[in-house]
């Protein structure tokens, strides 16, 4: 399911104003960064396999644009 079906209450974009950062997991930090998914991907899904790939959101933030 998109992000934009979800509930509104549970969106991370409006989780992040409602809440801050600390109210959100590593994926959800991200997701409000891509802002959208690809097609057949959600920003989450590719949240989620970005993480493990990068160590983490530190290895993530770290990475150079061509990664």
């Amino acid at each position: 399911m998109a992000i934009k079906d979800w509930p509104e209450g549970e969106r991370p974009r409006e989780r992040l104003v409602a809440h801050g950062a600390q109210a959100l997991s590593d994926a959800e930090l991200i997701v409000v960064i891509l802002g959208t998914g690809t097609t057949g991907r959600s920003a989450l899904d590719l949240a989620r396999e970005a993480l493990p790939r990068f160590g983490g959101l530190s290895g993530l933030l770290a990475s150079g644009p061509d990664e």
